[in-house]
């Protein structure tokens, strides 16, 4: 894992927003579709902004574009939020991102992927059938969560099975739903719904490139774990990116202090 300070958030979005689309271009310049991953949250906020706006100066055919949401908050364990939920993740990429898009670029609702609670292997059939994720945008949780992968003792499944989970549906650890009613319910815990469609661990770490960003206080310690450790391991999910053949980590200096393991 290749690990970088930024100084501040802006910063970390500049830089992020410039590798997403460096790469994207390599691809889509050449008249090749693109499989990007994308994440939700405030880490990626002004990031969306500023990859939109690269993508319309640069006249980018957009067409060629496929985005694949790591999740999706779910009302069961079979039924997704409604698309005008509040925290809806379909309601918050086209808000960011999509509706940033100028028209003529051409981006097509119908390749913007969202996992499914009714079917969860759809996902993972349609993204092999697509090659695979080219770019994986990833955050961390305060608990060292990737996507809605939550962390899970080695007494309950071992370091390989845990890096084999696929796309499926699970309750929320309550830590989660802390740390989302604060960050983006506006402290009401009523709008958190309690499952999520996640999308698993195999297709994450099968993705081509994982860009990793952090820019929380509180991302710090597992941050600090996950590079001292040296290890994979189910209890902190992010730890996988160790084992990733291309990752990156960028996070922000006025925030996170790594100098004790670095």
């Amino acid at each position: 894992m290749r690990i970088e300070s930024v100084r501040d958030y802006k910063a970390m979005s500049s830089v992020g927003a410039s590798i997403l689309f460096d790469a994207a271009m390599t691809k889509i310049a050449r008249g090749l579709p693109f499989n990007m991953g994308l994440a939700t949250g405030n880490t990626m906020v002004t990031l969306y902004e500023e990859l939109a706006e690269k993508f319309n100066l640069a006249n980018a055919d957009l067409s060629l574009l496929r985005t694949w949401n790591l999740d999706e908050y779910a009302e069961t364990e079979n039924t997704s939020v409604p698309h005008d939920h509040p925290l809806s993740y379909w309601k918050y990429m086209h808000e960011n991102l999509f509706r940033r898009f100028a028209p003529e670029r051409g981006f097509r609702e119908e390749n913007a992927h969202f996992p499914n609670p009714a079917d969860p292997k759809e996902i993972d059939t349609a993204l092999e059938a697509a090659g695979g994720l080219d770019m994986q945008l990833l955050g961390i949780g305060f608990n060292g969560h990737i996507a809605f992968n939550e962390p899970m003792s080695e007494d309950e499944i071992s370091v390989e099975d845990f890096g084999n989970l696929p796309t499926r549906v699970l309750p929320l650890a309550e830590a989660t739903i802390e740390q989302n009613t604060r960050l983006t319910a506006s402290g009401d815990r009523s709008l958190m719904p309690r499952f999520a469609a996640t999308l698993g661990m195999r297709p994450i770490l099968n993705a081509k490139q994982c860009l990793l960003l952090a820019c929380f206080p509180e991302q710090e310690s597992q941050l600090v774990k996950m590079i001292a450790g040296k290890r994979a391991t189910p209890t902190l999910p992010a730890s996988y990116l160790l084992l990733h053949p291309d990752s990156r980590l960028i996070y922000t200096a006025d925030c996170i202090d790594l100098g004790e393991v670095l």
